[in-house]
């Protein structure tokens, strides 16, 4: 009789530790992006539900954030598990310079890369600026006050020996600028976007105006202080009245993860990202941009998480 209650006591004592097993198994992810208002926080939500729909124990949910920044802080602090940044900003924080000096995590890795921001300089033809070294002297718009767009013009500006100093230069947002080309107040301006872009588009179809060609040895240049650079081409007829195409230089836009996630799971999480990339494309236009075949390039060197990059090796995408 002692032995039966002492099994029986043994059996409900293991069916109460079974949920706190369940408990402790299960991953939490927290997936941070943007804004609400902003294409990517929609997209986070999506993909986080993808996740808990087909990874068991998983506990995925999408955060409104403040962007790149504030989300390679969050991952930092432990607050966030994944989330997106340029690889610029990825770079940064692993390294603990610029705007991470305080706060670095050099542990950082890299889920995805998905599609690359290009630099569009866009100068009026009356300006006769066909170089960089040209705009010495241009009455020019390097970006709204504040904004990553200034970093872009300065770093490039230095491939010629010159400074902001050189231009007349001006501080202006996209809209701003095309309204001040069209008025013929600016000889150019600094444009960092998707192609093709609404500013630059303006640009290109209400002034005599053309995209400025940044060619792959001054992009090559630029890696050797800023590895997150990559060589980019603006394919003719992306704009009304640009018949050829336009080298550039262009900064990729990543997921990064945490090393927290363990292998296993992080390897889950990029096979069901993948594996629903067609209908993640059909519902968010903004993903079309990316090229699935080259998620592992120009990530500016910094690591891929080893579950992502098991997935990659499995499917051939790297060696």
């Amino acid at each position: 009789m002692k032995k039966l209650l002492a099994l029986m006591l043994c059996m409900v004592v293991l069916c109460a530790a079974l949920p706190a097993a369940s408990a402790s198994a299960a991953t939490d992810i927290n997936f941070v992006t943007a804004g609400t208002s902003g294409t990517f926080y929609a997209i986070s939500v999506e993909v986080a539900k993808l996740w808990n729909e087909n990874i068991e124990g998983m506990r995925a949910v999408a955060t409104p954030s403040g962007g790149g920044v504030d989300n390679l802080n969050q991952a930092a602090e432990g607050e966030a598990q994944i989330g997106i940044a340029n690889a610029n900003l990825v770079y940064q924080s692993m390294m603990g310079t610029d705007a991470f000096e305080d706060n670095a995590n050099p542990d950082i890795k890299i889920f995805a890369g998905l599609y690359y921001n290009p630099n569009q300089v866009v100068v009026t033809d009356a300006s006769g600026v066909e170089t960089i070294a040209d705009l010495a002297g241009k009455h020019f718009s390097v970006g709204a006050a504040g904004s990553t767009t200034i970093d872009e013009a300065v770093h490039h500006l230095a491939t010629a020996d010159l400074t902001l100093d050189d231009m007349k230069t001006e501080y202006m947002d996209v809209a701003s600028s095309a309204d001040a080309i069209q008025n013929k107040q600016l000889d150019g301006a600094w444009i960092m976007a998707g192609a093709p872009n609404a500013g630059v588009t303006q640009i290109l179809t209400s002034s005599d105006a053309h995209l400025l060609a940044i060619p792959e040895e001054t992009v090559e240049a630029l890696k050797e202080d800023y590895p997150w650079y990559a060589s980019y081409t603006i394919p003719a007829g992306t704009y009304a009245g640009q018949d050829e195409d336009v080298p550039t230089s262009a900064v990729k836009l990543t997921l990064f993860l945490t090393p927290d996630v363990d292998e296993e799971t992080a390897y889950q999480m990029t096979k069901v990202f993948w594996e629903n990339w067609d209908s993640l494309t059909e519902n968010f236009a903004a993903l079309k941009a990316a090229d699935p075949e080259k998620a592992c390039e120009d990530l500016a060197g910094v690591p891929l998480h080893p579950g992502a990059e098991r997935y990659y090796r499995e499917i051939g995408l790297i060696d």
